[in-house]
């Protein structure tokens, strides 16, 4: 597993504990593991109880994360998926369709970063381009008709930012996603499992619930971005990732979302089966409340207005 540059003396130690596990068949040194996985485990709760927001930023992008087709295949079973935007092309970055979730009919759709470079070239490392957001649509609209709750899976940089995107509406594309999301009178449950960036997260994140795993970020734009933008150098990245509140501790605090999963020791990266199973009894319970979809334009409404200076 990669590790972090926050994380170099913890890393050091793990490599040490895996040499000793290669051991095992030759000699019993069980308590000697024991004893540094417990040093292990108490030094990176101590290292994540503090993490600034660009460590934050880092934890949320690490490649081992488990990714939205992790969730699909594990939570999820009887799996449907509905290709195309029945205009132009299928986005590879977003996958949709019909599912089980505990025995319960839904419509799921989630951003797809890919595992490795073979598939993170295939779904285009999680960045959708106008007929991935049409396809969303499709899928909104389906989901109404049928009376169907829809879930979906946060974890992209931003829709595709290229030319032939613009060319085709992305903006479009993403605000008929938007203007849908408020539209459907069915259950909407989002959960933001790594990076929520810009409107391309946002158009499928106007749910009734917000959920957000717990060293995720969600931002109107990346920090590197924003670094650009504001002081034309995106070395400063860091210091825009401070200012502009992105962790699951300061949008909880600003009621941008709901709750906040939490992770494994260490992060998502080091568990993926806890991390699995934590976020789904989270939509589990969401699934559970009395959610009234007419009220979900009021709640997004307000969302930032004790900040407007009157």
């Amino acid at each position: 597993m990669k590790g972090l540059e926050f994380e170099s003396s913890v890393c050091e130690l793990e490599q040490k504990i895996a040499e000793l596990n290669a051991l095992t068949s030759e000699l019993d040194v069980s308590a000697e593991i024991k004893r540094m996985q417990n040093k292990v485990d108490k030094m990176l709760t101590q290292i994540y109880a503090k993490l600034t927001p660009w460590q934050t930023v880092a934890v949320a992008r690490h490649p081992d994360r488990p990714k939205f087709n992790d969730y699909l295949t594990t939570l999820f079973t009887d799996f449907v998926e509905l290709r195309g935007d029945r205009c132009f092309a299928d986005d590879s970055a977003i996958i949709g369709g019909l599912a089980s979730f505990r025995e319960r009919s839904c419509i799921v759709i989630g951003q797809e970063k890919g595992h490795d470079t073979e598939s993170r070239i295939k779904h285009n490392f999680g960045m959708p381009k106008p007929e991935g957001y049409r396809k969303v649509y499709r899928l909104f609209d389906l989901a109404d008709r049928f009376n169907l709750p829809v879930i979906t899976f946060i974890d992209t940089s931003g829709a595709y930012p290229c030319a032939e995107s613009e060319e085709r509406g992305q903006a479009e594309a993403i605000a008929k996603c938007l203007e849908k999301s408020f539209q459907i009178h069915v259950p909407f449950v989002a959960v933001v499992i790594g990076e929520g960036g810009s409107g391309g997260a946002i158009a499928i994140g106007c749910a009734d619930v917000v959920l957000m795993l717990e060293h995720s970020i969600y931002s109107v734009i990346s920090p590197e971005g924003c670094a650009s933008i504001l002081w034309k150098d995106d070395s400063k990245a860091e210091i825009a990732a401070s200012a502009q509140r992105l962790t699951a501790k300061d949008l909880l605090e600003m009621n941008v979302i709901d709750k906040i999963i939490k992770e494994p020791i260490g992060g998502a990266h080091r568990n993926k089966t806890q991390t699995i199973d934590n976020v789904g009894a989270a939509i589990e319970d969401a699934l559970s409340l009395d959610i009234d979809p007419a009220k979900r334009m009021t709640r997004f409404s307000q969302i930032g207005s004790e900040y407007v200076i009157k």
